[in-house]
């Protein structure tokens, strides 16, 4: 059974995982890397599971990641406990608590348009750390799974196991490029429909993960087309709008920072009739912790101000 683990060796696998190396976790422990991987072969026969692969950095196989899972909760778990009491760091009574580190994985254009506003409501006297993890919306459950972090903004409505989940909104994006562009890569557009010549034109993506000009030109075609081979990869949520500003190609920006180009004309509408809606929820492993509880509050309370219902 997991509470029949050893809590030293479990915390020791977690140095591991975290530092990379036996070595760095050894002296993040102050023991000898002999001490540490003795403690991780100890937990292997314990557990009867090969729980780490020894790369460089060491990562955790899918029985590890149950592990490591375990053992960042249990991290929380006592932090809060501590932090009830009025028990600090170093054991002294009456003396602040650490503060809270609360590693969560949230997607570029949340991280650009919303995220950080929840995060600035949360009160100075909760003490709480973040470690923002960017990742792709449809790839950030993959972090929870491997009890990388504690919370994850995602578009998957399905609960990863251990977790809740909480409906936030729908992010809006509009398909957008400069006037100049489409004067010069969209032909006769607006009077030639946009599906005869958006499927030619140059387009920027994100990174290679980043499939939304696929599916909006999907949807304009009815499936026919695809976008683009000529593609621009431009790994920035600020950089990637400049990007269409700058006319390398057309792409689909979220609402919040297309309409003020709009308004100055830097960027014109390529279809008032389409957008692309993307769903997004608040997915945080099940566990009575304050400040978990702080911040899936303040992230519900901004998504509602921000994303569409």
């Amino acid at each position: 059974m997991m509470t029949e683990l050893p809590l030293d060796h479990v915390r020791t696998l977690l140095a591991v995982v975290d530092e990379g190396t036996f070595d760095a976790a050894a002296a993040a422990l102050h023991v000898t890397p002999s001490a540490v991987s003795q403690r991780v072969k100890a937990l292997e026969r314990r557990t009867g599971r090969v729980l780490l692969m020894r790369t460089k950095p060491v990562r955790p196989t899918e029985s590890g990641q149950v592990v490591v899972r375990f053992a960042r909760q249990m991290a929380r778990l006592e932090r809060d406990a501590r932090a009830d009491l009025g028990i600090s760091g170093t054991g002294d009574p009456g003396e602040p608590g650490e503060p809270a580190l609360l590693p969560v994985a949230v997607n570029a254009d949340s991280l650009a348009t919303w995220f950080l506003s929840a995060l600035s409501r949360i009160p100075d006297e909760a003490r709480i750390c973040f470690e923002l993890r960017r990742e792709d919306e449809d790839h950030t459950t993959a972090l929870l799974r491997e009890g990388a972090v504690m919370a994850a903004v995602t578009s998957s409505p399905d609960a990863v196991a251990g977790c809740t989940v909480r409906r936030l909104g729908r992010m809006r994006y509009l398909p957008v490029a400069t006037g100049e562009f489409t004067a010069r890569r969209l032909g006769d557009w607006p009077r030639a429909p946009l599906a005869e010549v958006l499927a030619d034109a140059p387009v920027v993506c994100f990174d290679r993960r980043d499939s939304l000009q696929e599916h909006f030109v999907r949807e304009v075609t009815e499936g026919r087309r695809g976008a683009s081979r000529l593609r621009h990869y431009v790994p920035s949520s600020r950089g990637f709008v400049e990007a269409i500003a700058a006319g390398l190609g057309w792409g689909v920006v979220p609402r919040t920072q297309a309409e003020p180009l709009l308004r100055s004309g830097a960027l014109v509408l390529l279809d008032p009739e389409r957008t692309v809606d993307v769903p997004l929820f608040w997915q945080q492993w099940k566990l009575d912790s304050p400040a978990l509880a702080t911040l899936a509050d303040a992230v519900t309370e901004a998504a509602a101000e921000h994303l569409r219902r």
